[in-house]
Order: structure tokens, then sequence, then C-alpha cells
């Protein structure tokens, strides 16, 4: 169980690990061994997450989710593959935390008098310079 904020708790089941070969240096080893870690999380069908912590967690992800509601994480940072196990992990529990912190509402407030008032008196300001440029009728 990986513990994400108080009251959500990832499963480590739900999380699948597969490992690829990376690009990149690394020499003879890049060809050898698959170093890169590509992990994958079902969002859409997660038993840990609450309702509204997937739906923003889909949204946060963006193209890192599939039509399927798969999160996809592709770690190769590292040149070992427990540097990349972990983070991979890391970056899927900091994207979780993300989501599972609401965003604060907006409350809507009204310009101060003393706002409105400077935004008036720059206004007329304006129009003032603006007619100054026009030309004189003559009579």
């Amino acid at each position: 169980m990986i513990s994400i904020v108080p009251g959500v708790v990832l499963d480590e089941n739900e999380i699948e690990l597969s490992f690829i070969r990376a690009s990149g240096p690394g020499g003879q080893n890049v060809n050898k061994v698959a170093t890169a870690v590509q992990l994958r999380f079902d969002v859409q069908h997660s038993v840990s997450l609450p309702p509204p912590v997937r739906e923003r967690l889909r949204a946060i992800a963006g193209r890192r989710v599939s039509r399927e509601g798969v999160l996809v994480i592709t770690a190769h940072r590292f040149r070992s593959q427990e540097q990349n196990r972990n983070d991979a992990v890391e970056r899927l529990v900091a994207l979780i935390r993300e989501a599972a912190t609401p965003r604060k509402t907006r409350r809507p407030t009204r310009p101060t008098r003393g706002s409105r008032q400077r935004r008036l008196e720059s206004k007329r300001r304006r129009g003032e310079v603006k007619q100054g440029r026009r030309a004189v009728d003559l009579p």
C-alpha cells in the first residue's frame, strides 16, 4: 500500500510495471539490459481512488491517459532499473497527490470604490488626451 494523502491509499497490485530497453547513453549496456520502466495504472477502473480524484487525475495527466483510461508513465532517466522503477512510482504518486487536493473555488469579489474612481479618472484623462489631438474646426 502506498499512502498518497490522508484518506487516499493506492494498492500496489493496481500498478503494472514492465521493463523496456532505453535509448540514450549507456554503451553496450543499452543493447543488453532493459533498464527503462513503463508503468501502467488503470485510472478508469481503480478501486483505490475516489471518483472525483479519478476525474481530476484524468484531466491532469492529459495525453498520458489512453482512451481506455490507462495512465502510462515511462521512466528512463537513470541507468539502473531500480532507480527508474522508483522514479516512475514517485511520478505517479505526485500526479495522484496533485489530483487529490481539490482546487480552491473562486469567490467572486467586487471592485472597491477607490479602484472604480481611479479607473474612471484614467478614462477621463485618456479621453481628454484624444480630444486634444482632434483637428480644430475654424468658422
